[in-house]
């Protein structure tokens, strides 16, 4: 049985919005495939800027994601492949989600928006790089008929990943 998906908005990332980020992932758990500890609040204000410019720039960016109530439980959207090895030249999709969100269904249903947003600005399809071992990000993959690529091993983490892809 599938269940009703949350309601969630997205917005634009405000200056505010790196704090309310930095605070929903200074979790271990949230971090486990990036990294696996908390980033800089500076990273999050570097972050949120770039997505200012990619919105102005590109019509798309990774969104803050709000829940019913107003509160920033996280991010998707999507942006150009930012590293120098993997899919140059490609958009990727991505996410985040404070833990106290998880299994809510707020992942799918924001990235399920962004797929609708970036094929309105005109992308013709989109990547998902993940971890082999995220589980619930696979799954997310899977829920937006995402397909299995590629395997690779990051040359940063030195971990195995997929790449998923969707022909918009």
């Amino acid at each position: 049985m599938n269940r009703a998906l949350p309601v969630v908005r997205l917005r634009v990332p405000t200056d505010e919005d790196a704090v309310a980020w930095h605070r929903a992932f200074d979790d271990p758990d949230v971090m486990e495939f990036h990294g696996g500890r908390s980033a800089e609040l500076s990273v999050y204000e570097e972050l949120t800027a770039r997505q200012r410019r990619h919105d102005a720039e590109l019509g798309f960016c990774l969104w803050t994601m709000l829940d019913e109530s107003g509160e920033v439980i996280g991010f998707t959207g999507a942006q150009p492949w930012p590293q120098e090895w993997g899919p140059k030249g490609e958009i990727e999709i991505g996410w985040r989600l404070g833990r106290a969100h998880w299994g809510k269904g707020y992942v799918t249903a924001a990235a399920q928006m962004t797929l609708e947003r970036v094929r309105a600005a005109g992308v013709g399809g989109v990547v998902a790089m993940v971890n082999a071992r995220n589980t619930r990000s696979i799954a997310v993959t899977q829920r937006l008929g995402m397909r299995l690529a590629e395997t690779f091993v990051s040359p940063e983490s030195k971990q195995q990943g997929h790449c998923y892809q969707l022909d918009l």
